[in-house]
């Protein structure tokens, strides 16, 4: 578990607890565009000389790609020449873009899993690329809830990923969330998420809040690669990461960047472009179901388990609206 009595206000936490690493696998914990909110993070450790790689849980059908796209049975290595007849391909826009940029254009791609074969899909990886730290990053904030709040969200992917990766020897894993807020649409409560933090923090395991500046190279490469991801799937952008994006250029309110936010009360703000990061172990440690999940094979059965413990829950936490 990452040591955090060591950190001091001077050096970002996030930053200090991935000093010691040599191979950043970046890793969107939700599937689809979720990888699009690590790319800031990696940006920056790119630039600080990190050897720095992307894997991303796809919403794509996978199984349509050509046989010598596989580099192991769940594990797909997308790069800027790979076709796929499916019209949603996050990954091959992301690495299309990363390769215009000269910057290190493969995108590992893993179909939506179990547990098991999810573990078994990044342990590859992790062999593969001789990677010593494990980043999952979430568009929004539902990976930081623990089972018994008012409403989960869309946990079955974040939380999959997050009992997959809990299982790896790998000796640094963290979870950073980027989105603060956008999950109000799915029914999260986020003074429930404030008050994990918190406890998170007594624990140990909070590494603090980290807010993109919106005129770094970091948040105008993002801007630029969402906006290109956005074009490539006009039926389906992604709202979380256009909002994300807003937000770090200042953005305020009820901004209208797509169709598919229809006449929805959006409210971009300041918040959204801030990493809240914690330690992986611990965090996965605080998730009442994760043992319910830990044996599944395939999606469905983390579905069924996730619904099943909801069921039996006696008595879920009391939402707060926000004080202030």
């Amino acid at each position: 578990m990452t040591d955090t009595a060591a950190y001091t206000l001077a050096v970002p936490p996030l930053f200090a607890a991935l000093a010691p690493a040599r191979d950043v696998l970046i890793a969107g914990a939700g599937g689809g565009f979720d990888i699009y909110a690590g790319l800031p993070l990696a940006l920056a450790l790119w630039q600080a000389g990190k050897r720095v790689h992307l894997a991303s849980l796809s919403f794509s059908e996978l199984e349509l790609l050509d046989r010598q796209v596989w580099v192991d049975e769940h594990v797909a290595a997308i790069r800027p020449d790979t076709l796929s007849p499916d019209w949603y391909f996050p990954e091959g826009h992301l690495a299309r873009w990363l390769a215009g940029r000269d910057l290190p254009s493969t995108v590992y791609a893993f179909p939506p899993l179990g547990v098991q074969t999810l573990r078994e899909a990044y342990r590859h990886l992790v062999d593969r690329l001789d990677v010593d730290a494990i980043v999952l990053v979430d568009g929004g904030t539902d990976i930081l809830l623990r089972g018994d709040e008012s409403g989960l969200g869309t946990p079955v992917e974040d939380i999959t990923s997050l009992a997959a990766v809990a299982g790896l020897d790998v000796p640094i894993r963290l979870v950073s969330s980027l989105g603060f807020g956008i999950d109000a649409h799915d029914g999260v409560n986020h003074v429930e998420v404030l008050e994990n933090l918190a406890a998170l923090d007594r624990e140990g395991g909070y590494l603090g809040a980290l807010s993109i500046p919106g005129s770094s190279r970091e948040a105008v490469l993002y801007r630029e690669a969402v906006a290109q991801g956005q074009a490539a799937t006009p039926h389906r952008p992604s709202i979380v990461q256009g909002q994300i994006a807003a937000a770090t250029g200042g953005a305020f309110g009820d901004v209208r960047f797509s169709r598919r936010t229809g006449d929805g009360d959006l409210f971009v703000n300041p918040l959204m472009a801030i990493y809240f990061s914690v330690d992986l172990p611990r965090l996965a440690a605080r998730c009442l179901y994760l043992d319910r999940i830990e044996n599944t094979i395939g999606r469905r059965q983390v579905i069924t388990r996730i619904e099943a413990f909801r069921d039996e829950l006696r008595a879920a936490r009391v939402p707060r609206a926000y004080p202030h």
